[in-house]
């Protein structure tokens, strides 16, 4: 019998509400091809067919992320399509604007996605978000995503420090040069073509997923001892909730602080001390969706578990990043 690998992550951390988000589209996760599997957390993919607009909300990861999206509406590209409109990451930043034949294609007819629609085709590198991401999701699409472990990019692009993609959203191109662009030489202009297409057309999963793996696997890995070292540290801050501060951290690696910060800014792209307290949060967020209006979570013993001075503390981290407090946050959901 076959050996079927490692099963992808389960759970729904960093998302908010996330049966609200499950009950309206097709989300799966799938695992990567071996050679991948080290720098990737997993592939995941999104389908939707809505009647109306809907906003999903997502705490972002310390990872980086590669997304093809394919968008199919009437009369016009979707509003959420990151390649067309302003993206939101890290609040501020918008998208890096560039030509359809470096990132999208558009074409109006009947796809995959839907008939007699704007189809527009995009792909990006989304570095990591510094607050709320929020996207809109609107009409009928999908969207294959690469999720690269914290420390698992640069391998993939070692021309830059990961910090020179975070709170950005660019074309693919920019970081793995021209010919991922995705436009098909002898394709009409403006139809979706090349790699787009080869991960954007099947309705098949496994399609999809073999066409992630040939891309990445024909731009890396490059061996890269500091990446497996900044990607053992980050497992370290999310597996060890007694690693609470820099300097624990900088001890357990052997490093002193500011090495630690030069190994986390050119590998993760974010500093060790926003990775300690992003993972405090998602796990904040995750205790509150599994209490209930009978069992409301202790907050208070919650905040001491998690490191905190105090649940004051907590409560501000949490109502920051979230936009409500957390005692609100776990009533609005056991709201039938």
């Amino acid at each position: 019998m076959t050996d079927p690998g490692p099963a992808p992550r389960r759970d729904t951390r960093g998302i908010v509400d996330p049966a609200e988000l499950l009950a309206r589209v097709r989300f799966r996760r799938h695992v990567p091809a071996p050679g991948l599997r080290p720098y990737l957390e997993h592939y995941w993919l999104i389908d939707w067919d809505l009647a109306e607009p809907y906003a999903t909300h997502v705490v972002p990861h310390p990872s980086v992320n590669v997304v093809f999206e394919r968008t199919a509406e009437p009369g016009g590209p979707a509003d959420g399509n990151p390649a067309a409109a302003e993206s939101r990451v890290g609040g501020s930043a918008g998208a890096d604007s560039a030509g359809a034949d470096s990132t999208g294609a558009d074409s109006t007819g009947a796809d995959s996605t839907g008939a007699d629609s704007t189809v527009t085709d995009s792909a990006v590198v989304s570095g990591i978000g510094l607050e709320l991401f929020t996207k809109k999701l609107t009409g009928r699409g999908r969207v294959c995503g690469v999720q690269f472990r914290p420390g698992g990019f640069r391998p993939f692009a070692p021309a830059w420090p990961v910090s020179h993609w975070t709170g950005r959203i660019v074309p693919l191109a920019a970081a793995f040069g021209s010919e991922a662009g995705g436009g098909g030489g002898d394709a009409h202009p403006g139809s979706p073509s090349g790699l787009l297409a080869r991960v954007l057309s099947p309705d098949d999963d496994h399609a999809r997923v073999a066409a992630l793996d040939a891309f990445l696997l024909a731009h890396g890995p490059a061996a890269d001892p500091a990446a497996e070292q900044a990607m053992a540290l980050v497992d370290l801050v999310r597996t060890d909730r007694t690693v609470r501060r820099v300097s624990a951290l900088a001890r357990a690696a052997g490093l002193s602080p500011r090495s630690l910060q030069r190994l986390f800014a050119s590998h993760v792209g974010v500093g060790p001390k926003w990775v300690i307290l992003r993972y405090r949060i998602h796990e904040a967020l995750e205790r509150a969706e599994s209490g209930s209006a009978a069992t409301p979570p202790d907050w208070a013993a919650l905040a001491a578990d998690l490191g905190y001075s105090d649940q004051a503390h907590l409560v501000r981290d949490f109502t920051a990043t979230i936009g409500v407090p957390p005692t609100a946050y776990a009533r609005a959901l056991s709201v039938p």
